[in-house]
This record gives C-alpha cells, sequence and structure tokens, in this order.
C-alpha cells in the first residue's frame, strides 16, 4: 500500500486535489491512472480510500469512497522530550524510528548543556510524515515548538508517570523496572552532554522519577530510540 497524507481531509470530504509534486509522484512514478484507488490518511486514525477521477500530473483529483476508523495500535501514550542533537541527521534519525516504532508526541527541550538551540518545526513534520506513511501509521504523533527545560518541567503536564533518563553516578532504576503498561508517560531525554545537576534536581521536585537505560553511555538519538522502543516492549 502507498499511503498519502492530506492533514485537511474528514469524513465529510468527498473529493481532494493534490497538489503539483504529489500529482506527479502519483501519476508519473506510481504510473496510477484514472480508475486506480488511492489511499490517504489525515494522520488522525482515518483511512480514506479514493479512486482517480482525473489523472493529472499537475492537478491529481480523486474521489473518496470509503473512510475507515483505524484504532490506535498501541494501548499507552507516549511523550517523549528531548533534546534537540549538535547534527541535524541525528536528530532526524530518532524521528524518523521513533515514528516507526509508535509515539505520541515529541517536544524539543533546550537545556544548560544545549549544542543546537534553534530547531526547524516544518522539517521535522516533514521527517514525520514521511516515516508514518512509510510505516504506514495511520496516527502521526504531534511534535511541539521548542522549550527550554525550566519551562516544559513547570508545565502542568498530565500524565501518570513521569522519568528522567540521566548519566549521572545518582540513584536510579532501570526504566523497565518502574515502567507501568497501558500509561499515559513522558520520558526527557537530555543533550549530548546530558542534563545539569541543577536540572537533574529541578525535575526531582517537579516528581519526575530518575531512571537508567541501560549499562552503556548512549548518543542522545540511540537513547530517545531505546526510550521508545522500552516502552513498546513492556506494553506488548
Amino acid at each position: 500500500m502507498q499511503l498519502f497524507y492530506n492533514p485537511k481531509i474528514t469524513s465529510k470530504t468527498t473529493q481532494i486535489t493534490f497538489d503539483k509534486i504529489e500529482s506527479k509522484h502519483i501519476v508519473r512514478v506510481l504510473r496510477k491512472k484514472e480508475g486506480d484507488t488511492v489511499y490517504i490518511t489525515n494522520g488522525q486514525g482515518q483511512l480514506f480510500l479514493s479512486k482517480i477521477a482525473v489523472a493529472s500530473d499537475k492537478k491529481c483529483l480523486v474521489s473518496i469512497n470509503t473512510v475507515k476508523n483505524n484504532a490506535k495500535p498501541w494501548s499507552y501514550y507516549l511523550h517523549i522530550a528531548i533534546a534537540p542533537t549538535k547534527l541535524n541527521d541525528r536528530f532526524e534519525w530518532f524521528l524518523e524510528k521513533a515514528t516507526e516504532i509508535g509515539i505520541d508526541e515529541i517536544t524539543p527541550i533546550i537545556c544548560d548543556h544545549s549544542e543546537r538551540k534553534i530547531v526547524k518545526i516544518e522539517r521535522m513534520k516533514k521527517i514525520i510524515h514521511a516515516a508514518a506513511k512509510q510505516s504506514l501509521k495511520f496516527h502521526f504523533p504531534k511534535i511541539n515548538e521548542p522549550i527550554s527545560f525550566k519551562s516544559f518541567i513547570q508545565n502542568d503536564v498530565t500524565v501518570e508517570q513521569k522519568f528522567i533518563a540521566h548519566c549521572e553516578d545518582t540513584s536510579k532504576k532501570t526504566l523497565k523496572s518502574v515502567l507501568q503498561p497501558h500509561k499515559k508517560t513522558l520520558i526527557l531525554i537530555g543533550p549530548e552532554g546530558d542534563f545539569s545537576l541543577k536540572e537533574i534536581q529541578q525535575s526531582l521536585e517537579h516528581n519526575f522519577i530518575p531512571v537508567s537505560l541501560g549499562e552503556s553511555r548512549l548518543r542522545t538519538e540511540t537513547a530517545g530510540v531505546v526510550a521508545v522502543h522500552s516502552v513498546a516492549f513492556i506494553n506488548e
């Protein structure tokens, strides 16, 4: 199945016209013709089965025939707040893999040791959307605007369990030993230089549980993927 994405489509939509880029991909690359089926999602759990009415490589028009509502395939809500990496491609790798595994929300957090403090949200969205389509996800994760660590933890985030993963030699438990399945979960992942001692203390004051992701010292993007996979594994 080749999946396309349109965030504006609803159950009441009867026809849509793809933009020039998508139209060219459908008609010239995929070689779709009038009457062929095209699959579309709005990223909110709905799958739209449509047929091509006008096979133009500039404005491909499709008529929607069937709408299917798909339940989210994982039984938990996972929010990862993670510091952007110095190199963009490493952070984009995290976004791609986390989306493929299954995640609900991502927030870039700017920390004391962050080497990158400016991120391009629109670029992040494109990475997430491409990964979601490739892995046939009908529920796309939400990507939030960057926020400072201090401001983020002071927000009244409604979750059932909150963790901070750090490398300092302090009292910690493994994530798998304290993570409860089927819960709304928030995990903080720090930058290349880890969270500062001040940030760790601030998180404890806001009831975050300090955890370890294993014996190895992991890169930021690797730690993020390990956290996402650990939650998925515990919930299997």
